[in-house]
This record gives structure tokens, C-alpha cells and sequence, in this order.
């Protein structure tokens, strides 16, 4: 048995490394950096959709190799989508929106290949440096989490829905409403207790829910795609970009030095909260480098430093992202929560025991993160004319494909045609839901985690007896619960002044 006391214990990291470096398991890394690198130039695909297009395949192999694959997929598509961001005005994800404003203005100047460089170079540097943190701090909570029971997990569940409700990009209620409709749809199929089916209407191919991935397929596979059509029409006039004109003048590097630094600890703070993720992360340093700078007004029309900072908290952010899943098997992002679902349909149960009973998926997973940026610094620099030539194959014939690979995705799970239909209408759904600017993000996340909240209650429940206020009086999850209810009417009262004002105003 190999000894797993600390993090940077360089035996378990080489024990990592031995794992990752096999054959299959590198294949499978450099498969996921490079379809997510690749998911990431396309502008408006995304990770998420990304990741669940490749969840039926990950079914067939081993934990480790999968989530070293669909971990791979999700930072590469942060390192890619700033590609488009910077030559077409258009990010390839959320995250890289920011990256539009200043990396967009040095294409136009004729420094895209310099922008590309520092993004690249920064994002590195933000992934890397996220990695240690992941290295030190998961098992700083693993010994937290030791002390939870059902109650503790519950409440900590909890709290985790309502803060990715909360922390959204458009309105807090509806965010909290999306996680409910998507908590209650989770309980659709089998009751976890008693075994029995429930709420499928009389329909035999709910008998056991839906299937995860019809549900993220839907959401972000079709609803993505059908919203990016009007959205990236028009858009095919590609900058030529060279190796020559990559390379950085001194002054680029010294400007970018501190952003990225600073990019890093905004993400590494950021990313392992539930709701906020590599969106928020990317913004709040670029709000924090425009503030603190000498001459804001470089910022929109060209600042590196509004390009180095940005990618580097994205990138840190993502990484981060899976320190909460390791250790307490609770995701922050839509992302992991698929990384997180494609464990536990592998039978491992992912939580503060995972990095005992599986050394091999934890230290091969961290490994992977070191062997990955270093194949994506590769990918994103030497064959930039590679992700600049993608850009120019017209969206009309990928469009089709994507549905296409969804649709042969989805069936596959199952071999049912009820899938494909189902997957087909839940992207319908999806796209009406963002012209009303409800994110379907919350909606996922509280699908994923719904039977992981009520598993926990129901047994809270039976071991107090039934007596609810038994939570409250335990240290731990009273103090949760304590937060989750201010946060839950701090959201709600900020909500109803956000209404109000305006009728005053109107008045």
C-alpha cells in the first residue's frame, strides 16, 4: 500500500505521473486537450456540450482514463476559446467574452499573433500554478469532510445549489428557480430508498429517469448550437497569423508578468466555489487590472494586460474548479458536474474517500493536469496556423455535424430511439429558456446534485428521527444551513430592489 499523508508527497506525484504516462492513458490525454482546444476555437459550442457529446463514450473505459479525457476537454476548451475571442470577436466560451474587449482591438492593430502568444504563455502559467493549489488544498478538505455525515453533506449540498443559483449572469431568481425545476427533475425514475418508480407519467423509457446525457446534450449540444447560428453568421474573414509575428516585445512580457500573476490568485480564490467558475473569474480580473491601473483608458483599445489577466483566471479557475469534486464530490461548474456523473456511473463514489480507495483516478487525474497544459502550450503556439485555418470552414457544414454526433451520441447510451427524441426536445426547451434568459447551467447542476441532496436528507432524517431542527444543532451543517438561508434572502432581497428601484423611478 502506498503511503497518500501530503499532497506534495513527490511519491504519489511520480505514482501520478506512472499512471497518466501509459499509453492508453496519455492517448486519451492528448485526445482530450486536443478536442477541447479544438471545441474552444469554435465559437459558441462550448465545454459543456463538449463534454457531453463524449460521455457515452466514456461509459466504455476506465474512471481514470475518462476523467483524464473529459478533464483534458474542459481546460482545453479554456486554453482555445480565447483563439476566436481575439481574431473574430467572438468567444469560443462565456469565459472568454472578456477577452473580446482588448484581444479583438490588437488583432485590428495587427498584433493578433502577440495576443495569441501572451494567451497562451498566460493561461500556462494560471493552469499551472492552479494545479499546486489543487495539490495542497484537496486534502485539506478531504480531512474536513471526514467529519461529515448525511446531515453535513446535505447541508453543504445545499448550499452549493443556492450559491450556483445566485452567482448567475442574468437574474439570481431565476437562477434559484432553474435549480429547483432542475432538483426536481433528478427525482424522476427510482426512488433512491424504497427502489420505485416515480413521477414518469406512465412513460416505460423514464422507468429510470432521464439520462444524463440527453439532458446535457439538449441543454448545451443542440440549445448551443441553435442559438450560435445567427449568432457567428457572417463571421469568415480569418487574420493570417505567423510563428514570426508571435513572438512578444519586452515590454508585452513585463506588462503581462503581474496580470497573469494576479489572474491566477483571482481564479485559484474563485474557482473552487460553487456557481462562479471561470466566467466570473475572468471579468473580475480584468475589472481588478483596469482599476488598478495607471491608464485606464488603455483598457478596450488594446491593453495586453486586459488579455494576459483574463486567461490566466479563466484557466486557474477551471483547474481549481475540480478541488471541491475530489474532495467532497460536489461540482462547481456544469462541467465537472458531468465529469462528476460519469464517476459515479462508473461505481466510484466520489467524496473524501476517493483518494484512498482510487489513488490512481485522483494522482493520475492531478499528473494529467501537468502533462495536459504542457501538450496545450504545444498545441497553442507552434500550430496556431492549424486553429487560425479552422476558423474558416464555413459553420453551415459543422452545424450539422454537431447535431448529427449528438444525436449518434445519445443513441448509443441506450439504443433508443426515445433518447434522440428526447434529447431533440429538451434542446428545444433549452433554447427558449435563453430567450428568456434563463441559464440552463443551474438547471444541470441541480439535476446532477438533486438525488444527492435527498439521499442525504432522507437519511439525516432517519437518523434524528425525523426531527429536522437536529441538523441546526450539529456544528458543522447548522452553520451551513445558516448560510445557505442568508444567502438565499440576501438574493431574494437584492432581487426585489432591483424591481422596485425602477418602479420608484417610473413613479
Amino acid at each position: 500500500m502506498r503511503s497518500r499523508g501530503l499532497v506534495g508527497d513527490m511519491e504519489e506525484l511520480l505514482y501520478g505521473f506512472s499512471v497518466v504516462l501509459t499509453l492508453e492513458n496519455f492517448s486519451y490525454c492528448l485526445l482530450g486537450v486536443l478536442l477541447g482546444n479544438l471545441v474552444g476555437v469554435l465559437p459558441g459550442i462550448g465545454a459543456v456540450a463538449a463534454v457531453s457529446m463524449l460521455l457515452p463514450i466514456t461509459y466504455y473505459l476506465e474512471p481514470t482514463s475518462a476523467v483524464i479525457l473529459l478533464g483534458g476537454v474542459y481546460y482545453g476548451a479554456e486554453y482555445g476559446s480565447s483563439t476566436a475571442a481575439i481574431l473574430l470577436n467572438l468567444p469560443g466560451s462565456s469565459s472568454s467574452a472578456v477577452t473580446c474587449l482588448d484581444g479583438y482591438q490588437m488583432c485590428k492593430q495587427g498584433r493578433a499573433g502577440v495576443a495569441l502568444c501572451i494567451t497562451a504563455l498566460a493561461s500556462f502559467v494560471g493552469g499551472t500554478l492552479a494545479i499546486f493549489l489543487l495539490m495542497f488544498l484537496t486534502p485539506v478538505m478531504i480531512k474536513f469532510a471526514f467529519s461529515f455525515t448525511s446531515a453535513e453533506y446535505f447541508a453543504a449540498i445545499l448550499l452549493a445549489l443556492i450559491a450556483v443559483g445566485s452567482i448567475t449572469r442574468g437574474s439570481p431568481l431565476k437562477g434559484i428557480a432553474m435549480v429547483g425545476i432542475g432538483v426536481l427533475v433528478g427525482t424522476i425514475g427510482l426512488d433512491i430508498i424504497s427502489g420505485t418508480s416515480r413521477f414518469n407519467f406512465g412513460i416505460v423509457q423514464l422507468y429510470d429517469g432521464i439520462n444524463v446525457v440527453a439532458m446535457a446534450m439538449g441543454l448545451f449540444g443542440v440549445a448551443e448550437v441553435i442559438a450560435s447560428i445567427r449568432a457567428t453568421a457572417g463571421n469568415s474573414f480569418v487574420t493570417k497569423v505567423t510563428l514570426r509575428s508571435l513572438i512578444p516585445t519586452g515590454e508585452d512580457i513585463r506588462r503581462s508578468m503581474m496580470p497573469t500573476l494576479r489572474g491566477f490568485v483571482i481564479g485559484g480564490a474563485t474557482g473552487p466555489v460553487p456557481g462562479i467558475g471561470p466566467t466570473i473569474a475572468s471579468f473580475a480580473s480584468y475589472a481588478t487590472e483596469k482599476r488598478i491601473a495607471k491608464d485606464p483608458s488603455r483598457f478596450g483599445n488594446g491593453a495586453i494586460e486586459g488579455v494576459a489577466g483574463p486567461e490566466s483566471a479563466n484557466n486557474a479557475a477551471a483547474q481549481a474548479a475540480f478541488i471541491p469534486m475530489l474532495s467532497l464530490g460536489i461540482p462547481g461548474t456544469p462541467t465537472t458536474a458531468l465529469i462528476l456523473s460519469a464517476l459515479i456511473v462508473s461505481g466510484i463514489d466520489p467524496g473524501p474517500r476517493m483518494m484512498t480507495e482510487h489513488p490512481d483516478i485522483f494522482w493520475g487525474v492531478v499528473a494529467s493536469f501537468w502533462v495536459g497544459n504542457i501538450l496545450l502550450l504545444i498545441l497553442n503556439i507552434p500550430m496556431v496556423g492549424l486553429w487560425v485555418n479552422i476558423l474558416r470552414i464555413p459553420y453551415r457544414l459543422l452545424y450539422p455535424l454537431i447535431i448529427s454526433f449528438v444525436c449518434i451520441g445519445v443513441y448509443s447510451v441506450n439504443y433508443s430511439t426515445f433518447d434522440v427524441w428526447l434529447v431533440l426536445v429538451i434542446g428545444a426547451v433549452g433554447y427558449v429558456m435563453r430567450q428568456f434568459d434563463f441559464e440552463p447551467a443551474p438547471l444541470l447542476i441541480g439535476y446532477i446534485l438533486g438525488p444527492l441532496l435527498e439521499v442525504n436528507f432522507r437519511r439525516a432524517m432517519i437518523t434524528s428521527y425525523g426531527d429536522f431542527f437536529a441538523m441546526f444543532q450539529r456544528p458543522i451543517s447548522g452553520t451551513l444551513l445558516a448560510v445557505a438561508a442568508i444567502l438565499l434572502v440576501v438574493t431574494l432581497y437584492s432581487n426585489f430592489r432591483r424591481h422596485k428601484l425602477p418602479e420608484k423611478m417610473q413613479a
